[in-house]
């Protein structure tokens, strides 16, 4: 929802060369009401060589500032928003957003500012207007004639009537503004030709005493600083209560070298703005930093120490031909900053608002030439608070650490974009270095410690504060930013170290694939199941690492290409909604076996590729008679064989817990052969669960009737010990395959799926033998595959089967969750019969894992 859309007018505007659109407004903003009121004073207290040390060190900050600015202004065409919106798309909407809000109350702040300084002007030069007077008789315990200084509730009634008055001219619309805009630069040129001229005609004494002319004397004696105490006006008293040093100095200044942003906030009203922003503000940042340099000299040179330090319009006296001009150039000077500021600060919180990142900032959204009305309010009454505290030297340090956050985003975008190098990064700004974008952030955050350490974590924990508040409440976008270029070159830096060769046991990760929908049928809108997203987050230990989602869609890829698209959108969807981290893919193919074969093969990249695929055991396949799958099955399982992928077939998978499910009981798992680990890393995540936390894990050993059951515990506890997993070991020894004794009361429930399964694949072997004897073949076939049928061995497989599932149904009949080895398919076996080999094992078994490793180590006992 918009709001704020009435009155607008959208004309034709007149576009602005480097001269006004840039370099004058620039300049209008950096030459200001510090260097009038405030330079002289600073000259006084930290004498000529800290003063040239303190304009070069922050004059180096907007420079260095300056020409991360015009590389990142020169590398594409730029919106509305200025330096927020550089920031934003150089280093994303989180960081953007954060420090666009802090330099969009940098600007209101600044408003205040610049208002509390044309009324303390005002009332200096007009001492009877004020209606609360203080006067200062002594200075550093002397006597001193009265020196009237103004009242802080003279500035606050004074600056409330101002900001009041030009939110006037602001709501009239930016037409207004550009027709008042001008006038007010006359006056500050004019102003500074005449300080120079008066600094040039001054003599001894004239024209006020302390101001001794341009003399060397002068000069040494004011070459060192003369730090100490002063009340809050500025005003030398040994029982004042501020203290000044060279850092406190630093946040007096920073103003006063700030406005460089002037010329990009206006970059949809310049004719070129590749060319103007770099010009424009370079010229106007060193022609500023110049004429304070000079003045530093001068000053130092013109009057003594107490006069700079008591006279805190010093400008004025020595003007010629009289100080009225300074004052009258001063007032419209840094009314119409204040002017700017109130303009400026509104545009940039509705550009923040318009992209539509936080929803808190629907209320500010405007189109395009519409008036920010509701913005230009909220901006008004920010800056009416702030004239409220009504003292200058309080509200400076906010506004530089605004603008020092500001500064220090500009930076590191500049710095982040040259070092990535990508493609896209072609600023036609040239003079630019990765190491200078770096200094210029490094000084931008040395100068906000230098000022205070306390008004600095503020505005950091501010920033952090809108950071993580645009996170969690705000919405996504993708603007192509620094960071996700920075995540790409990471992520091929990474692989291309990781290379090819095996991953050691210790940097072993499981990478799961999930199959998600390849036996039954889901609803339309649910692309997988459920339970499978849940346990592909149970391979993970506290959320580290990445699935990958596969469903395959059986047609031809040209047909069903917009299918495809349309269903990895939607699992993606889905896999997002389940908090699961991975990654969704749609494979088209004839068939899901070929479509499966190609996926084993090809999917991922160097150690990257999945090591796991993870499915659903197909218990559906004779409920409902699909007989395709058993072939398709075991297809799946050698062909992860062949391709060394372990594999987890999942059984019971509609049982599956959720995270909110807490399960008790055991973790048990059937050790039957070597999988390099994998069965006990699989249980030891488990546990990292909280639905499984509460569980403790039991290891079976099967063992053959005459083996050292004693000896093989033994080494199993030694073998768990050294792997720092705690598990019970228990050994069941099983005897002869050749018998079908079962043992215990699970003899009837396994001992009656034996044989119904003993008899399905006697009459599948009889259907086979018939169809051989009909074609006079002399071989059987399966599947459309020659098989040599060993009826005894198949008669061995079932009998081992049914020992393992009788074994399972006795001891862990209550277990939380059971974990078995996966025999692998028998060569020259029917589908069909390993299908029922497995249909047995997991036969009354609600809750059940079937495991095969691979060909390497996935747990090691060294550190």
């Amino acid at each position: 929802m918009q709001h704020d859309r009435t009155s607008c007018s959208i004309n034709e505007e007149v576009k602005s060369g480097t001269l006004m659109g840039v370099f004058i407004p620039c300049l209008q903003n950096i030459l200001g009401i510090i260097y009038y009121i405030r330079f002289s004073w600073i000259v006084g207290m930290a004498g000529i060589g800290e003063s040239l040390v303190l304009v070069a060190f922050c004059g180096l900050c907007t420079f260095l500032t300056s020409i991360s600015l015009s590389a990142i202004a020169t590398n594409g065409a730029m919106k509305g928003g200025g330096p927020y919106y550089l920031i934003g798309r150089a280093l994303g909407p989180e960081v953007g957003v954060s420090i666009g809000l802090c330099f969009f109350l940098g600007n209101a702040v600044a408003g205040a500012l610049y208002v509390l300084g044309a009324v303390e002007t005002f009332l200096d030069a007009v001492p009877s207007a004020g209606i609360f007077r203080e006067t200062v008789t002594k200075v550093n315990g002397s006597t001193v004639e009265p020196i009237q200084s103004p009242s802080s509730h003279d500035l606050q009634v004074y600056g409330i009537i101002v900001t009041i008055f030009l939110c006037f001219i602001v709501f009239g619309g930016v037409k207004m503004i550009n027709r008042v805009a001008p006038a007010f630069l006359i006056p500050v040129l004019f102003s500074v030709v005449c300080i120079f001229l008066g600094i040039f005609l001054a003599k001894k004494n004239d024209p006020a005493d302390g101001v001794t002319g341009l003399s060397m004397d002068t000069f040494k004696e004011n070459w060192s600083s003369d730090y100490q105490m002063t009340n809050s006006a500025g005003i030398p008293d040994p029982q004042g209560n501020v203290y000044w040093n060279f850092n406190a100095l630093v946040g007096l200044f920073f103003p006063a070298v700030t406005g460089i942003m002037a010329g990009s906030n206006r970059s949809a009203s310049l004719k070129d703005t590749q060319r103007s922003i770099p010009m424009g503000t370079l010229f106007a940042t060193l022609l500023t930093t110049i004429l304070y340099l000079v003045s530093v000299l001068l000053f130092g040179a013109l009057a003594t120490r107490k006069r700079l330090l008591t006279d805190r319009l010093f400008t004025a006296t020595v003007a010629w031909p009289f100080p009225a001009i300074i004052y009258v150039g001063i007032i419209l000077s840094t009314l119409g900053a204040a002017l700017q500021s109130l303009t400026g600060a509104p545009r940039l919180l509705a550009a923040i608002a318009n992209d539509n990142i936080l929803p808190i900032l629907n209320y500010f959204q405007v189109e395009d030439g519409c008036e920010p009305y509701f913005a230009t309010l909220f901006t008004a009454i920010l800056c009416i608070g702030c004239v409220i505290i009504g003292n200058l030297d309080l509200i400076t340090p906010t506004v530089t650490m605004f603008f020092l956050l500001c500064y220090a985003g500009v930076n590191l975008s500049c710095f982040l974009l040259d070092l990535l190098d990508a493609p896209s990064w072609r600023p036609r700004w040239k003079f630019h270095h990765w190491s200078l974008s770096l200094l210029g952030a490094s000084l931008c955050v040395v100068i906000m410690f230098l000022i205070s350490w306390s008004f600095t974590i503020v505005s950091l924990a501010l920033a952090s504060l809108i950071y993580y508040y645009v996170c969690l409440r705000g919405k996504a976008g993708d603007w192509g930013d620094g960071f996700k270029s920075a995540y790409f070159q990471l992520a091929l830096r990474s692989l291309r170290s990781l290379g090819a060769s095996q991953v050691h046991p210790k940097n072993w990760y499981p990478i799961p694939l999930i199959f998600c929908r390849p036996w039954g049928k889901l609803p339309e809108n649910v692309p997988c199941h459920p339970k499978l997203a849940d346990f592909a987050n149970c391979m993970k230990k506290k959320g580290r690492g990445m699935s990958i989602f596969v469903s395959i869609l059986d047609g031809d890829y040209h047909e069903r290409v917009e299918d495809s698209k349309a269903a990895c959108k939607q699992l993606a969807t889905y896999i997002d909604y389940k908090r699961c981290e991975g990654v969704a893919e749609i494979v088209v193919a004839p068939s899901m076996s070929e479509g499966f074969r190609g996926i084993v093969q090809t999917m991922g990249l160097g150690n990257l590729k999945p090591n796991i695929i993870v499915m659903r055991y197909p218990e559906i396949w004779r409920r409902e008679n699909l007989t395709e799958i058993p072939a398709t099955f075991v297809g799946i399982i050698n062909d992860c064989i062949d391709a060394n992928k372990a594999v987890v077939i999942v059984k019971g998978l509609d049982e599956w817990p959720n995270e909110y499910q807490r399960q008790y009981g055991t973790i048990d798992l059937y050790w039957i052969v070597r999988d390099g680990g994998l069965m006990l890393l699989l249980s030891q995540l488990l546990l990292t669960k909280e639905s499984f936390e509460s569980c403790k894990i039991q290891v079976f050993c099967i063992a053959e009737e005459d083996s050292d059951a004693e000896g093989l515990k033994a080494d199993v506890k030694k073998f768990l010990y050294d792997l720092r997993m705690q598990a019970e070991v228990i050994v069941i020894t099983i005897k002869s395959w050749d018998t079908t004794q079962v043992e215990g009361g699970q003899q009837d429930e396994s001992i009656e799926a034996f044989t119904a399964g003993q008899g399905r694949i006697a009459s599948y072997l009889g259907e086979m033998k018939a169809a051989a004897a009909e074609s006079r073949a002399t071989t059987l076939m399966a599947d459309g595959k020659p098989v040599n049928v060993n009826e005894k061995q198949v008669q061995k497989f079932l009998n081992t089967t049914l020992k393992l599932n009788s074994s399972i149904l006795r001891y862990s009949r209550m277990a939380a969750v059971v974990l078995v080895s996966l025999p692998p398919p028998p060569p020259n076996h029917p589908a069909y019969f390993y299908m029922e080999y497995l249909d047995l094992l997991v036969e009354n078994v609600p809750r059940l894992l079937i495991v095969r490793g691979y060909r390497r180590d996935v747990v090691t006992l060294y550190t």
